[in-house]
């Protein structure tokens, strides 16, 4: 059985807004993330994403307050990233009502991470956010928002994540972030065709042919984007039926 492909709109909160930048710079508002989660589930979004984009930075916990007016308003799978940087903020994130738990700079920090959440909320739960730049030896990872370069190999890492319990990968590519020039299908492809996991396609969506580009070129198993859906440029609805005319498997 073919598995239907996913279609996930991506909330960046910072300040209790959505916001949305270009290469995670020069955010500006997009409205109120309870508000746009319940248009979104009304669209036919498969999940989704919010990510607290300023709580590794400030060394903080995720707003929980908002987490659970977000988690009331849906019936989907939902994730929560942004914070994370304990088994205890991970069980306070669940508790609040997020489906899964995304983790970035604190996987990196300690790897261990990813199997301890693996071993008791199940790999299901466990999200990893991998933040890839191109450089001259090749995709580096970032971390700390996309602020601090990692000596690490973006593939690699993907592929260590993956080994350790992540149960999905969520794939951005810093050049592209905000640019609508098209997700890094190289990059994509790079990280599917060595994980035996989920991997969800984040950065650079500005067309509907970019979507489908992801899906068949990258190998991806879902399609993230964020300002294209807040500011109703397109539709969810819009990429399944695009999508399914050009024989992608999607849920209706």
């Amino acid at each position: 059985m073919t598995l239907a492909k996913r279609v996930v709109p991506c909330l960046d909160v910072k300040a209790g807004r959505v916001v949305k930048g270009v290469r995670f710079a020069g955010l500006r508002d997009a409205g109120d993330p309870v508000e746009l989660s319940s248009r979104y589930r009304d669209e036919g979004a498969d999940e989704v994403v919010f990510l607290d984009v300023t709580a590794s930075l400030e060394k903080r916990a995720t707003m929980r307050s908002l987490v659970r007016g977000v988690a009331a308003s849906l019936d989907i799978p939902f994730t929560v990233g942004g914070g994370i940087r304990s088994m205890a903020d991970a069980r306070l994130a669940l508790a609040s009502g997020a489906d899964k738990v995304a983790v970035n700079t604190a996987a990196l920090r300690d790897p261990r991470l990813i199997t301890r959440l693996a071993d008791v909320f199940g790999s299901q739960c466990v999200v990893v956010a991998i933040d890839a730049k191109r450089t001259e030896r090749g995709y580096r990872v970032f971390s700390h928002s996309a602020t601090r370069a990692v000596e690490v190999d973006a593939v690699e890492w993907a592929q260590r994540a993956a080994e350790l319990g992540a149960g999905e990968l969520l794939v951005t590519s810093i050049d592209r972030d905000g640019t609508r020039s098209g997700y890094d299908v190289e990059l994509l492809r790079s990280v599917s065709s060595r994980v035996g996991v989920p991997v969800i396609a984040s950065g650079g969506a500005g067309r509907l042919e970019h979507f489908l580009e992801a899906v068949v070129g990258g190998g991806c198993d879902a399609v993230l984007a964020a300002s294209l859906f807040h500011y109703r440029e397109l539709t969810v609805g819009q990429v399944k039926d695009y999508l399914a005319a050009n024989g992608v498997v999607v849920r209706p």
